[in-house]
């Protein structure tokens, strides 16, 4: 698919054209169906961390939430990208003594707090950050869980031939509907094997995981699967802030839309946004929720939350109230040392329908 010029957002210094920011996007229907898009919609994408629902997912179907007494605010930790406060490292902690482990047994490593606030205090305490403040240290510690739960060897559970892995490639496949050999892998920053798709297939997983929570508040009859879908994007909805933190821009878009929808970042300038049934979809879609994905191709983070307000409010997803609340990621002032407004953010894009 062509990618027109505009399809990008601008940042101008005075009246000064200073960088473009090539922004793609896919919004689908609960079918999978591209429905809109900006930019190349195909685009083979890293979904880094927003896999972390799908890989839940496989998780939960281990069996081992019931046999090691985990609750939804563990399933949210297990879904986030943390800032490393206390909250999140405690719940960490709590996680692996369910499942009688400890730090040691994480294959992810130590890294700066993603909130300079938490960062500025570590620094100022001298404390060198360690497995379990590892951002994805929720993921990991699940990771465990589901690796003691089906048997398999916990010290290797990370590698890509592992059981855990196989379970989790097989659950991307299953909820994108794409053949093993449409998905390629690489391995994430925290360790765990990351999968590459089109990014209208991010868009289908998180499309059905608002179409599940859509079925399973309905009453209607659910397969397992569904109902375990519901459940991930209802632990999401309910505990924000565990999946990122304070001023985390997910924390924020999901309490601001009141669990209207989920969202989730992945690195290096990705985002996918599911969207249950409301008047908003039914008038994008007649197959109810949504799903919305987001790559910014030089991987600016910044420049993804702004495109992705653009996006919304473009779509008129959620009220003009709850979106002015975002304002701040949809237009972040540029400012200079000083404290002086310096120049703009533009949004010449526009989310085309296909």
């Amino acid at each position: 698919m062509s990618v027109e010029m505009n399809d990008c957002i601008i940042t101008y210094r005075g009246n000064v054209v200073e960088n473009r920011h090539q922004v793609h996007a896919a919004i689908v229907d609960a079918t999978g169906k591209l429905l809109y898009a900006v930019g190349d919609p195909s685009r083979t994408t890293l979904i880094r961390s927003t896999a972390k629902p799908a890989q839940a997912l496989a998780i939960l179907e281990t069996g081992c939430f019931h046999q090691f007494g985990f609750d939804d605010a563990d399933l949210a930790l297990m879904c986030a990208s943390h800032n490393s406060e206390e909250r999140h490292i405690s719940r960490a902690r709590a996680m692996l003594a369910k499942i009688k482990g400890d730090e040691a047994d994480l294959r992810c490593g130590g890294h700066p707090a993603l909130s300079a606030k938490v960062n500025n205090g570590w620094i100022k305490a001298g404390y060198e950050p360690s497995r379990i403040t590892n951002n994805c240290s929720g993921k990991h510690a699940g990771m465990l869980a589901g690796a003691e739960a089906i048997g398999a060897g916990k010290s290797t559970y990370h590698l890509p031939d592992h059981p855990m892995q196989l379970r989790v490639k097989d659950t991307v496949e299953e909820l994108t509907g794409l053949d093993y050999y449409q998905v390629q892998w690489a391995i994430d920053g925290c360790n765990l094997p990351a999968p590459a798709i089109p990014l209208y297939s991010l868009g289908r997983i998180y499309s059905s995981l608002a179409a599940a929570a859509d079925t399973v508040q309905k009453g209607h009859k659910a397969s397992t699967r569904t109902e375990m879908l519901a459940q991930i994007f209802r632990a999401m909805t309910q505990y924000p802030e565990l999946i990122g933190g304070e001023d985390r821009f997910c924390t924020r878009l999901m309490a601001t839309f009141q669990g209207g929808l989920v969202g989730k970042l992945g690195a290096d300038g990705c985002y996918a946004i599911g969207v249950r049934e409301s008047e908003c979809t039914q008038r994008i879609s007649t197959s109810g929720a949504i799903g919305i994905s987001v790559k910014i191709e030089d991987g600016s983070i910044w420049a993804l939350y702004s495109a992705v307000m653009e996006i919304l409010q473009q779509l008129q997803v959620g009220t003009q109230c709850m979106r002015q609340e975002l304002n701040d990621f949809h237009h972040p002032p540029l400012l200079n040392t000083d404290g002086v407004t310096i120049g703009r953010v533009s949004h010449p894009f526009v989310v085309r329908s296909v």
